[in-house]
């Protein structure tokens, strides 16, 4: 098995993309407003910040800023993970691996997450967040995808309604994210 380290900083901020064990569906779409549910009560009991979010159907990004003297991510996942899955109908196939370990199947057991390091990297990664329906095609234009936090964003200023409508120099920048963020 591999050793796979993360990093641990207390109050970080923190990019993650979360998938669905079948890449092929759109459960997390079906099922919105359990994820939705569930990620409210896990912030209500183990707080943090989300800062930017696009829910897609088979895997999520987001931006999370952690409480100063807390690094404790993964067990947020854990809960957000279980929780969801506990709200779904039984209706997956399971490994016996994943029967073992109490599993049902739904996400695949790891995920990415990247401590964002400045204000540079916190700003490619919010526009990777918002910009993905767009790469993955399920829009043209980012402000179509409504499961996405760009539309507060737009609320409040920080980017235009048309954002990264035909914009080539942003496609080739997402070009280059893609490779260290997915």
């Amino acid at each position: 098995m591999t050793n796979y380290r993360r990093n641990f900083v207390k109050g970080g901020s923190y990019f993650f993309t979360v998938a669905l064990a079948d890449r092929g569906g759109s459960l997390l779409l079906d099922h919105l407003d359990a994820l939705r549910e569930v990620f409210r009560h896990v912030k209500a009991e183990y707080p943090f910040h989300l800062d930017a979010m696009v829910v897609l159907p088979e895997h999520l990004h987001c931006i999370w800023t952690l409480p100063s003297g807390d690094a404790s991510y993964p067990d947020r996942w854990r809960r957000i993970k279980a929780a969801f899955s506990r709200r779904l109908p039984n209706y997956s196939l399971r490994s016996r691996s994943q029967m073992l370990k109490g599993e049902r199947g739904i996400w695949q057991r790891r995920y990415r997450e990247h401590i964002i390091r400045d204000e540079e990297d916190y700003r490619r990664h919010m526009d990777y967040i918002h910009y993905n329906p767009v790469k993955h095609e399920y829009v043209d234009r980012v402000f179509d995808w409504p499961h996405s936090t760009f539309h507060r964003y737009v609320e409040a200023g920080m980017y235009p309604r048309d954002w990264a409508g035909n914009n080539e120099t942003i496609k080739q920048e997402f070009g280059e994210v893609r490779g260290r963020v997915e």
